[in-house]
């Protein structure tokens, strides 16, 4: 679970709902001073939100990029139903798409895909489904196929939790089982507050869909190679959801640019924002 160093959006960027052709989402927008070099659309993971790429947001406006951090259906501010069949991964890619048309603006330069975890995958299927819309996709601590065979045990806990306990239950169980690095950190009260709503906000059957998906997720990679798509593979030094090996594999198999973000962990978006900015927006000037 990632967690934001702070939940104050800077003085570029706004929260708002956006109107898509499959309903609305809830996003933060940062725009640069002038007219963009290119659009940023951010997708966040599994158990997520877009407040995890609050720190990316100055950063990458200063760089010339609109950044648009979105809310996936059911997740924290966006609503959805409680059905698990509308966490379908393919229908989770067709919001990916419909969210990309919605903020595709004239004069707003190309369009650049990122998803962070869960996010990947779901990105990576959008692009598998319709790669037009995008100049670039970034992987950013997702992996080639499902999660690492050690975290695949807490994830079908969370599931089976999911299917017998209420919300505040599962949440108090779950504090339990976090990572040794999450049960060190010092969480400041007001994000520790924010940690709490936002699981309490998130549909709990779009958590038992994809933690399914995260669990059985096939290895796409050669067919994203075949769309041709440049790709950045982006990851900490360390991550306990997919191995680091297997996304420098992944990485060689598409032919994507690899950068490894030296100190951080499975969320290099809040544990050095200013270092993932960097590599970042040097990979979509490079393609844009």
């Amino acid at each position: 679970m990632s967690r934001p160093p702070t939940l104050t959006l800077p003085p570029c960027a706004r929260a708002y709902r956006l109107d898509t052709d499959r309903g609305e989402f809830a996003v933060h927008d940062a725009r640069p001073d002038g007219a963009p070099i290119g659009t940023a659309l951010l997708v966040p993971g599994f158990t997520g939100s877009k407040e995890d790429f609050i720190a990316l947001l100055a950063p990458l406006a200063a760089a010339g990029f609109r950044a648009v951090a979105v809310d996936g259906r059911g997740q924290h501010e966006s609503p959805g139903p409680r059905d698990e069949r509308a966490y379908a991964q393919r229908e989770l890619a067709l919001d990916v798409l419909a969210q990309a048309r919605a903020v595709q603006q004239a004069g707003n330069g190309p369009l650049h895909l990122l998803g962070h975890s869960l996010g990947g995958l779901i990105t990576r299927a959008a692009v598998l489904l319709d790669a037009a819309p995008f100049r670039s996709l970034t992987a950013l601590s997702s992996g080639p196929a499902a999660i690492e065979t050690s975290q695949q045990a807490r994830v079908r806990m969370l599931i089976d939790a999911l299917g017998s306990l209420g919300m505040e239950d599962v949440w108090r169980a779950m504090r339990e089982l976090d990572p040794p690095e999450a049960a060190d950190a010092e969480t400041p009260p007001e994000i520790g507050a924010f940690l709490h709503r936002r699981w309490l906000n998130t549909v709990p059957e779009q958590l038992i869909a994809t933690g399914r998906q995260m669990l059985a997720e096939p290895d796409r990679v050669a067919r994203l190679a075949r769309t041709g798509l440049p790709v950045h593979v982006v990851s900490g030094a360390l991550d306990y959801a997919w191995p680091v090996p297997s996304m420098d594999d992944m990485a060689r198999r598409l032919s994507a640019r690899r950068t490894v973000i030296e100190g951080a962990e499975h969320s290099p978006n809040v544990e050095h924002p200013e270092k993932t900015a960097e590599a970042l927006t040097g990979f979509w000037s490079g393609v844009g």
